[in-house]
């Protein structure tokens, strides 16, 4: 068994709903970043790739290339499970946290799970999302950005 660990943040930004777990949720303001911004799905995929010491996923998917501009952040977690099965991984379990002031996020918890579910071909009771405020500290506590992390304990299939 391997284990990795998968961090992300990314500034929210006015006009842009954000995206957690390929969920959309209701929101004045949303994750800036070259995809989606989707943190919950970028941290859980650095943490699948670092369990399987592939790297981290501006590795395989950089920032600068715009083949990943406002790329479905699901999507490239979809890619990440096709780069674990050619190295005979499957994945045991994923537990996540996203770390915001607003909005509410136990709402969608369901929809987050089973789309990373989905993405990941594993079942549902193998994906656990979390959330979490920053008490007001720091740029996460002023609501001026949203981050998560995630661990992911992987085998060989």
């Amino acid at each position: 068994m391997r284990i990795g660990n998968g961090y992300d943040i990314h500034h929210l930004v006015a006009g842009r709903p954000p995206k957690l777990g390929g969920a959309t949720i209701p929101c004045d303001k949303g994750l800036h970043g070259h995809s989606d911004g989707d943190v919950l799905c970028h941290a859980i995929s650095d943490a699948l790739l670092g369990a399987s010491a592939l790297g981290d996923i501006g590795m395989h998917f950089p920032p600068r290339d715009h083949r990943y501009l406002n790329a479905d952040s699901l999507e490239l977690l979809k890619q990440v499970m096709e780069k674990l099965r050619k190295k005979r991984y499957k994945v045991v379990n994923v537990d996540s946290i996203v770390i915001c002031e607003q909005p509410k996020l136990t709402p969608h918890f369901a929809v987050m799970r089973t789309n990373l579910s989905k993405a990941m071909g594993i079942e549902l009771d193998q994906v656990s999302v979390k959330a979490k405020t920053s008490e007001g500290i720091g740029e996460l506590g002023r609501g001026d950005a949203m981050a998560a992390y995630a661990v992911a304990l992987i085998d060989l299939a």
